[in-house]
């Protein structure tokens, strides 16, 4: 499936990068990310795709049920095993999902007292194979702010030209270019 080699193709430059990334770099706070951390970033990719594999068997996917995982924001290599695993689940067939989140957010009332509104989950219509382009669209767009925390924690780490970029974007100055 093309989508699950582009999975790979962007997987394989996170990894690359994290393979090469000392782990005090990958779990410190970067001023160019607001204090976040490489691996905040990467643990976030690392979930959705998570919640998706976890949510298939029912078919209900819930993207923000999941686990938070500070380990996964510390340990470089234990990110590089998961992201692996979830290379090797991907090859499942199409299928109707309903994507169930909730966007309403808490009264002002409701955020100083520290609690959350009861709303009903909104329910989504989707399949399979469009939560993984979403995923895949969302791991760009990490992967663009990690390169960021890159430049500043780990000035002499080489990222790929494309590490970050869209498709559509690679694409486009592909044909800008000639």
């Amino acid at each position: 499936m093309e989508l699950q080699q582009a999975v790979q193709s962007v997987f394989g430059q996170l990894t690359g990068s994290l393979c090469q990334l000392k782990a005090s770099a990958y779990s410190q706070g970067s001023a160019v990310l607001s204090g976040h951390t490489i691996g905040q970033h990467v643990r976030h990719i690392i979930e959705l795709f998570q919640a998706l594999e976890n949510g298939y068997g029912a078919g209900i996917v819930n993207y923000e049920k999941r686990k938070r995982d500070r380990l996964i924001e510390t340990d470089p290599s234990l990110a590089c095993r998961l992201l692996q695993e979830i290379q090797d689940q991907l090859d499942r067939p199409d299928r109707p999902l309903i994507l169930e989140a909730g966007y309403a957010a808490p009264s002002p009332a409701a955020a100083s007292a520290g609690t959350s509104p009861v709303t009903t989950p909104l329910l989504i219509a989707t399949n399979y194979y469009r939560e993984i382009a979403y995923n895949l669209e969302h791991t760009i767009h990490h992967m663009a702010m990690i390169r960021i925390g890159i430049n500043q924690l780990a000035a002499d780490l080489v990222l790929p030209d494309e590490y970050g970029i869209a498709s559509s974007t690679l694409k486009y100055r592909r044909e800008c270019a000639q």
